[in-house]
């Protein structure tokens, strides 16, 4: 299904784009909210003076320096070159415009291996690279589901060092535009909260479809007006959400009850979260109900600090926790249903 509507987001994105680089952008949202498609749809569309490094992270376990080289590098098995400014030079007769990797030539990945000083290497390397290419391009990082390496120890704590890293290349030596994409709300709070990233960094949220854009977007599959509203009822404006539907509907089926069972089979999973915890943890599991209850009349909820019950709900994706506005919502509309059902109980 094609990409839909998100001229509000790009315009802000390529605002950042057409300017120096000074901040990391952290581009953050609840779950399936199109912040990837936006991206990669983005990038398709930028002009040819614009070079991409995409490195997606997500489903890739990394616990240590070798898994993290593997993910960060494209090795270029040909080359055999040291000298980086000269490969720089090189790999510019062959560069499209996105890569999802960092070249690097396969004598100097094994190189960086053996260094003993973890780290302070690799950086130096993609430093150099990066400034040379951005003699003449303009060249841009992005890194998806940035979380996974949130735990990731070289050394010290390898996030850490990456934001540091990061801060050197916008803030300081404006070689190169830094994205960093996350779906995990403990996680960007834990970034929102971090007081080496302030003044260094911006925050864009990407979120679910508003009302108007959904009606279009069911439009286009000739949802009747009764089936618009059910798939703003049921779904709101999670887009995965609205493409199962408008799959139901393509695949012949009715869409309401398509809906009705997709809010049956999410009804059941947040009870087996819940109810689960009752066991284990009686004390979380009547906390965590208690702050579910809350969502039973409203669909937002205030904030001061992410107490362990939230943290809890917010990890098992079933509310979005937003630091910015320190609120929590249910992931999607169809959370928020299955909610009500939980605590109506």
């Amino acid at each position: 299904m094609e990409f839909h509507d998100r001229e509000m987001e790009i315009e802000e994105i390529m605002g950042v784009l057409n300017t120096q680089p000074t901040l990391i952008t952290f581009i953050y949202g609840p779950i399936n909210s199109g912040k990837t498609e936006l991206i990669q749809h983005l990038i398709k569309d930028l002009p040819e003076n614009y070079k991409v490094f995409y490195i997606n992270l997500r489903g890739r376990f990394i616990k240590g320096y070798e898994d993290f080289l593997e993910v960060l590098f494209e090795v270029d098995e040909k080359s055999k070159t040291t000298e980086i400014r000269e490969y720089s030079k090189a790999i510019l007769k062959n560069f499209g415009k996105v890569l999802s990797g960092i070249p690097i030539p396969s004598n100097l990945i094994e190189s960086l291996l053996e260094k003993k000083e973890k780290g302070k290497d690799v950086f130096k390397y993609i430093e150099i690279l990066l400034s040379e290419l951005s003699k003449k391009f303009v060249p841009v990082l992005i890194v998806d589901e940035l979380q996974v390496i949130g735990d990731v120890k070289i050394d010290d704590l390898l996030i850490y060092k990456l934001f540091n890293f990061f801060i050197r290349l916008t803030k300081e030596k404006h070689v190169c535009h830094i994205f960093a994409i996350t779906s995990d709300a403990l996680f960007i709070e834990r970034v929102f909260s971090e007081a080496m990233l302030q003044g260094r960094c911006r925050f864009l949220k990407v979120d679910d479809f508003d009302r108007d854009t959904v009606m279009k977007f069911v439009s286009k599959y000739n949802f009747s007006e009764e089936e618009k509203e059910i798939a703003w009822n049921y779904c709101s404006g999670k887009p995965v959400c609205l493409i199962e539907l408008i799959t139901a509907k393509l695949l012949g089926k009715d869409v309401d009850e398509k809906a009705k069972e997709m809010l049956k089979v999410r009804k059941g999973q947040i009870e087996e979260l819940i109810y689960s915890l009752e066991e284990k943890d009686r004390e979380m599991f009547e906390k965590a109900v208690k702050i579910l209850s809350e969502f039973f009349e409203s669909e937002i909820v205030s904030y001061k600090y992410l107490k362990d019950e939230i943290r809890f709900l917010v990890g098992k994706n079933i509310l979005f926790a937003n630091p910015v506005d320190k609120v929590l919502k249910p992931q999607s509309r169809l959370d928020l249903l299955a909610i009500r059902e939980v605590v109506k109980k």
